[in-house]
């Protein structure tokens, strides 16, 4: 299982519709093959700041499944014309996990 982590900027202003926006727009993930969970974060420090967190079975079924697929130009076309710059995308593995 990887983490992908996504930090995106949004446009001042916009941050109410972008929220509208993304949990439509998430609908075309969670349908994905390979995918586990899905949230978004906003951020309480800089106004505008999301943290959106998605598991994956794989890199492969986010970088090759899921971007590879309308679903993913969908995903893109609804989500773009918020964003302040293009967002940040990474990858993470886990490497040790404290019991609750």
């Amino acid at each position: 299982m990887i983490l992908e982590i996504v930090i995106t900027q949004v446009k001042e202003g916009q941050e109410e519709a972008f929220e509208v926006a993304f949990k439509e727009a998430t609908k075309l993930v969670v349908t994905a093959k390979g995918f586990i969970a899905n949230e978004l974060q906003r951020c309480i420090e800089t106004k505008g700041r999301y943290v959106h967190m998605i598991r994956w079975e794989s890199v492969d079924d986010h970088m090759v499944g899921f971007r590879g697929s309308p679903e993913f130009q969908k995903f893109r076309e609804m989500l773009a014309p918020f964003y302040a710059a293009p967002s940040h995308m990474e990858h993470y593995e886990m490497v040790l996990k404290n019991p609750s």
